[in-house]
């Protein structure tokens, strides 16, 4: 069946659906020996599709994986500067995966990889509103106005956040800080962050814990398991697939 170029390379794993169409316009795509456009459509079973002059092979087997990102690890599968990367953390992993968004350097938490690229675009793109929870200990005692401030959107350089749902934490031991539990909407880099920078209570420990309902769970820091196909029908149903 004929489909786009860019959902069939999305859906193949190759890339996400907006990248794909990068590729495209840079030339880099054939079918049957023609250079592809956008709005291209073909056949993955009938046509010969190239990606920089080598052929598509048939899709490997869709896998989802959720990953418990220990700090001081980099959320990508190669760092020239010889860092920790995740990807030394997916022993054991037969098919080819990408992490789906980041956790910075000094974050830790939830992390979903996955090869396949629609799903990863959706889970990305704030049209979609995925919710991503984090739990945050952020320096000295915040006021609740704030707070609303965070609530309510605040700016950043590229403009106003997204509406986030933020609640204190009761911990032992925190007399001098607090911790909180929020919810955004979207991902700007190094968001979370930034936002408490703007009300003067940097971060000091940030951990993803639930995407859109996937709960990081008793996951150790560095260990990963697969997603059951009860979450993997929650995930793609939340952003209509």
């Amino acid at each position: 069946m004929e489909e786009r170029i860019q959902k069939i390379l999305s859906r193949m794993g190759i890339a996400s659906r907006r990248k794909a169409e990068e590729m495209i316009r840079e030339g880099r795509v054939t079918v049957n020996g023609q250079i592809a456009t956008l709005g291209m459509k073909a056949d993955p079973d009938r046509d010969h599709i190239k990606v920089d002059g080598k052929l598509l092979i048939r899709p490997e087997p869709k896998a989802y994986i959720i990953m418990n990102k220990p700090k001081g690890v980099l959320t990508t599968l190669e760092d020239p500067e010889g860092r920790p990367t995740v990807k030394e953390l997916l022993k054991g992993v037969k098919f080819r995966v990408y992490p789906v968004g980041r956790l910075d350097f000094n974050s830790e938490g939830l992390l979903i990889f996955t090869n396949d690229g629609e799903l990863a675009y959706r889970l990305i793109h704030p049209k979609f509103k995925v919710p991503k929870t984090y739990l945050v200990k952020v320096k000295g005692i915040v006021e609740e106005k704030k707070l609303d401030l965070l609530r309510k959107g605040i700016k950043l350089e590229e403009g106003i956040t997204a509406p986030a749902d933020i609640k204190k934490v009761f911990m032992p031991k925190t007399k001098n800080n607090t911790w909180l539990e929020i919810t955004i909407y979207e991902g700007k880099k190094r968001q979370i962050r930034r936002m408490f920078e703007k009300i003067r209570h940097p971060v000091l420990k940030l951990k993803r814990i639930r995407i859109d309902g996937i709960e990081l769970g008793r996951l150790e820091p560095g260990q990963w398991r697969y997603l059951t196909p009860t979450e993997v029908k929650r995930l793609k149903a939340s952003v209509g697939l």
